[in-house]
């Protein structure tokens, strides 16, 4: 008896499969189009990818594409063909721009208009879930040429559409006490997403009581502010500031979810430092690399708090899109706490920007 995947079980799998190098499948019925991630892509593969057809095609951002001064085709993606003496280190360098200021001139490019762009665009979308840059090979083959890959994952446009935009649900799988350095009375609850993602976590400290709104920190992983202490960033004093009022109070849930970098992981975080110390700000930096200013999804924290048997929160925090979003899903944000702390000479730019660019209260 064959066990069959769920669409979210298949779109799991080509996320591995993209950060592994392998390439993904996508059909619309008609037409089936193979897509091989630009960041992992070696040069045997991309032989391989061209023994298949001449026309390969390079997908990247709209915001990437701006930064190349090419034409956006898609609208929100460009395409552009790849020539046939164009090798890997073109298709990485125009993928990522750490070489941009050394290395402008990355064209001409041939920017193509006709056909469908939305097998680029969905493959677009799992680079990003995969954390991996934006950008995308993309080449039509046959159905013959499909027959002759049975290890590869394939997925029909109309079956995976509904999911581009819809969070996979989270389950609690574990929890313990755990007693902190700021309350011994504090309890650590683990959440799984059903799709195999990043687990996420609650900190919950005291007894709080479900019928109040609770004092809560939605708080995004920083590797580098909040375990490395980094002086980038005011990451590391928001969440221990957070952690010390909560205790103070009494009782609260600190959220700490697993998405680093605002979302596209630590390693484009670490790209986009590096473009950061080139004199690029955080905004800018995210969009040269092909990321919207914010990939985070603050819902996540809203289900979270839901599923603990909250319907409202005291939010600590500084940005008024995770109030707009945590009402949006649901759960009222009763009150909101700014929490400013950790100010210095080395991230007052990074404060500044946060206030002027992406509407922190600062």
């Amino acid at each position: 008896m064959a066990i069959l995947l769920t669409v979210e079980e298949q779109i799991a799998r080509m996320r591995a499969d993209l950060r592994m190098g392998v390439p993904i499948l996508l059909s619309n019925g008609d037409s089936v189009w193979m897509a091989a991630a630009v960041e992992t892509l070696h040069a045997d593969r991309l032989k391989h990818l061209r023994g298949f057809s001449d026309s390969l095609e390079l997908t990247i951002t709209d915001w990437r594409a701006k930064t190349l001064a090419t034409y956006a085709s898609g609208g929100d993606l460009a395409r552009l063909a790849v020539p046939a003496d164009r090798d890997l280190a073109w298709l990485n360098a125009v993928a990522n721009p750490v070489d941009d200021l050394q290395n402008p001139m990355k064209g001409p490019f041939m920017p193509i208009c006709d056909g469908t762009a939305e097998p680029h665009r969905i493959a677009l979308m799992i680079c990003k879930w995969a954390r991996l840059l934006p950008a995308a090979v993309v080449v039509e083959i046959t159905k013959q040429q499909v027959s002759e890959l049975p290890y590869l994952h394939c997925l029909t446009l109309d079956a995976i559409g509904p999911c581009l935009h819809k969070s996979s649900p989270l389950a609690l799988v574990a929890a313990a006490n755990v007693p902190l350095a700021v309350s011994n009375a504090s309890k650590v609850h683990v959440f799984r997403p059903d799709d195999g993602g990043t687990e996420h976590y609650a900190i919950e400290i005291g007894s709080p009581k479900r019928d109040e709104p609770v004092l809560s920190r939605l708080h995004s992983a920083c590797f580098t502010g909040d375990i490395i202490g980094s002086l980038k960033c005011d990451c590391g004093p928001q969440l221990n500031a957070a952690m010390q009022q909560i205790a103070a109070e009494g009782s609260g849930v600190l959220l700490y979810m697993n998405q680093e970098g605002r979302g596209i992981g630590l390693a484009n975080k670490m790209r986009a430092y590096a473009l950061q110390s080139q004199g690029f700000d955080t905004v800018e930096a995210n969009h040269r690399l092909g990321f919207e200013d914010d990939e985070r999804d603050f819902k996540l924290g809203a289900e979270i708090l839901k599923s603990l048997g909250f319907n409202s929160v005291r939010l600590m925090t500084n940005n008024p899109n995770k109030v707009a979003r945590m009402n949006d899903a649901g759960l009222e944000v009763a009150e909101r706490i700014e929490l400013k702390v950790g100010e210095n000479p080395l991230n007052a730019h990074y404060l500044a920007t946060k206030a002027n660019k992406s509407g922190h209260l600062l």
